[in-house]
């Protein structure tokens, strides 16, 4: 009776702390019996009274067995004596747990998890593929998952050392608020080796490149120590991820990058796996994991193609979640599509739209996911320019990827890299600010039109970009601010009934609407001007169509 009292008062302790927590068991001296619901995250903490020899090299396992079968979970080492079982359930339902291990302390540990419902309203579980629609991404309760990525490569590196995290639980608030739900981030990075600002000397508060004191195995990336993982730098991440998973943001994360100057073991070396099973191991019970395998992944002459592969078979060996697989590099993934579980691609062509279409039509059983389009909307500092940093062209650009049926990803060149403002809008008035409400609005837009219905039938295109929705009977036409007009009389002469349809536009940079009205199908709709013609790109959207 101690034991559950002190179990259930760490509990409540814990939940009380803010927003960034895992539901925590510590040290159970008995057969335990955890409490928790669909998609939450727990660790059931073991300490051993003696110190265990390579800790990291030790295979631990908690077998979990419930009506949907067995799972062998990976238990993790955690320092200090401790060992983790972390564990989520997409499942409701009793299971059992025994763990299996060499250590005597940990082999034969019991237990029970009585999974019951979830109760939040926004929690829908890990980004899973849809047989029936492989070519978006849905939550594993069957939700569509419009996937709007944010950058921030450094995210890891906010307020690392301190006991709390208040930088990053900021800048988070920011990316939820604004309506992005995945973010595209490192493991780790050291530095860029481009050019920097001089202005960021300035401002040495948002500089996070060159950190000595952050690394992932002990030592520093100038002294590395690969004979073991820094587990203080994981503990942190820990509150990251799962700041993130209260929030319902993604992380898409990078467990390499091969560009950023980063003193990496050889590969395959067994410092090399060991990290890269560690990350696996830790991370793998977090609803809100993506895995990349590295970022930019075969530009740079640090890996080869069977090093990639043999890194996604080891993933998902170890992963019993079998959470998403991506690599960041298109031509691995034009050259390896069975292995990866949706298409990453790279392009700064200004034909971005013909390129987004044709990974679409070249896989029919990917999601396409631009995860970089050259487009890095200016900040305060010139921290890599890339093809454009108008705020309104990279809008653009991320609606170009859109209405080819696919999704995007936004820079900003003030958090993507090692410049990170945390607080961008709490900035002296001449600091330039981003633009973050373009993609609030942006993903308003495609929440009311069910972007999961919608597809690219880019033969009706006339001076835009068309995205029909026919289960709905809806048409979507984007209009550059330069266009004078869009057209669906074709479309709607082909597959439509539009009696009873209804016209509005939608202002891009604004996310105004206009009143909705009565659509009257014209044989000359370039007389039919837009609004905004010169001010904003727009989306005519046509409803109530009914499908001839």
């Amino acid at each position: 009776m101690k034991n559950i009292i002190y179990t259930l008062t760490l509990f409540f302790l814990v939940s009380l702390q803010g927003t960034a927590q895992i539901k925590t068991w510590e040290n159970p001296k008995r057969n335990i019996v955890v409490k928790t619901v669909q998609w939450e995250v727990n660790d059931i903490i073991y300490k051993v009274k003696g110190d265990v020899k390579n800790p990291f090299e030790k295979q631990v396992y908690a077998v979990v067995s419930g009506e949907e079968g067995e799972q062998r979970v990976p238990v993790f080492f955690n320092g200090n004596r401790e060992w983790v079982f972390r564990y989520s359930s997409a499942k409701i339902g009793e299971k059992i747990f025994v763990i299996e291990s060499d250590i005597k302390e940990l082999n034969h540990k019991k237990g029970k998890i009585v999974v019951g419902a979830n109760e939040k309203q926004n929690r829908h579980g890990g980004v899973v593929l849809n047989e029936s629609d492989p070519q978006h991404f849905y939550y594993e309760d069957g939700t569509h998952y419009f996937n709007l990525a944010f950058e921030c490569d450094w995210l890891f590196a906010l307020d690392y050392g301190q006991k709390d995290i208040p930088k990053t639980e900021h800048l988070l608030s920011l990316v939820e608020k604004y309506g992005f739900n995945q973010i595209v981030m490192n493991v780790y990075s050291y530095d860029v080796s481009w050019p920097k600002d001089k202005r960021l000397l300035e401002h040495p508060e948002h500089e996070y490149g060159s950190r000595e004191d952050i690394y992932p195995f002990l030592g520093s990336n100038s002294k590395p120590d690969y004979s073991a993982l820094n587990i203080d730098f994981f503990k942190h991440f820990d509150k990251v991820i799962s700041n993130m998973h209260d929030r319902e943001i993604v992380s898409h994360l990078m467990i390499y990058v091969w560009n950023k100057l980063v003193e990496w073991p050889d590969m395959e070396s067994k410092a090399d796996n060991m990290y890269y099973d560690y990350i696996v191991k830790r991370y793998q019970a977090f609803p809100n994991i993506i895995w990349d395998v590295s970022k930019e992944a075969l530009h740079y002459t640090r890996a080869t193609k069977e090093y990639i592969l043999e890194r996604i078979e080891r993933t998902r060996k170890l992963d019993t979640y079998h959470r998403l697989v991506s690599v960041h590099d298109y031509g691995f993934c034009v050259n390896n599509p069975d292995k990866v579980d949706f298409i990453s691609t790279q392009n700064w062509k200004h034909t971005l739209y013909q390129h987004m279409l044709e990974a679409k039509h070249k896989f029919p059983n990917k999601p396409i996911f631009n995860i970089e389009h050259g487009g890095y909307e200016a900040s305060p500092y010139v921290v890599f320019p890339g093809a454009y940093d108008d705020a309104e062209a990279c809008l653009r650009r991320n609606y170009m990827c859109v209405f080819a049926g696919g999704y995007t990803t936004y820079y900003w060149q003030g958090t993507s890299w090692n410049a990170v403002i945390h607080n961008p809008f709490e900035q002296p008035d001449n600091f330039d600010k981003p633009h973050f409400e373009y993609f609030k609005h942006m993903r308003t837009l495609f929440d009311t039109v069910n972007f999961q219905n919608c597809k690219p039938l880019e033969k009706y295109n006339t001076a835009g970009y068309n995205l029909t929705n026919e289960k709905d009977g809806i048409v979507l036409l984007y209009a550059p601010k330069e266009n004078n007009w869009v057209g669906a009389a074709r479309i709607i002469k082909d597959k439509f009934d539009h009696t009873h349809a209804t016209k509005q536009w939608f202002n891009t940079i604004t996310g105004e609407f206009t009143a909705e009205e009565k659509y009257e199908k014209k044989a000359l709709e370039f007389w039919d001007w837009r609004p905004w013609k010169g001010e904003a790109d727009a989306v005519l959207i046509i409803r109530g169509l009914k499908k001839k």
